[in-house]
């Protein structure tokens, strides 16, 4: 199973203050460790709203809304994509995580991945091959 894990924004993640030293090497390590369970599959910081966007979609009509984001503790500084076997093995590694934000309270989200069977028989065999095929694809990019 594939989980998704959000570190939750905050002010200084908005504001676009970097960790520190020893935060960027304690999560280093973790990291480190996830790579040697064969647990990791990405993970990344994000930089601040106000250097992204949003596009809202409405029937066919879509809006542009440029960052910054007013709702904080709505948006995503950084995630983790893990595989593991179970909702449960997830949260035991992030409970082994560095707190994302020294010296301040904050919070991941995880969330379960889809996979193909999960979308039942609307996922279609040509659906699910071209599924595979770009999979394919990404993959023998890096």
């Amino acid at each position: 199973m594939r989980f998704m894990v959000m570190v939750r924004a905050n002010k200084a993640s908005e504001a676009g203050e970097m960790p520190s030293e020893a935060l960027l090497t304690a999560m280093g390590q973790y990291n480190e460790a996830l790579v040697r369970a064969g647990v990791l599959l990405a993970a990344e910081g994000l930089r601040p709203s106000r250097e992204g966007a949003r596009v809202r979609f409405s029937g066919d009509r879509r809006e542009v809304i440029d960052g910054p984001f007013a709702e904080t503790r709505e948006l995503i500084a950084g995630f983790w994509l893990i595989q593991v076997r179970s909702l449960d093995e997830a949260i035991e590694w992030m409970k082994r995580a560095p707190n994302p934000f020294e010296g301040i309270e904050s919070e991941v989200e995880i969330r379960r991945v889809f996979e193909a069977e999960d979308f039942g028989s609307e996922f279609t065999p040509e659906a699910r091959a071209q599924e595979e095929r770009l999979r394919a694809e990404i993959a023998s990019r890096t």
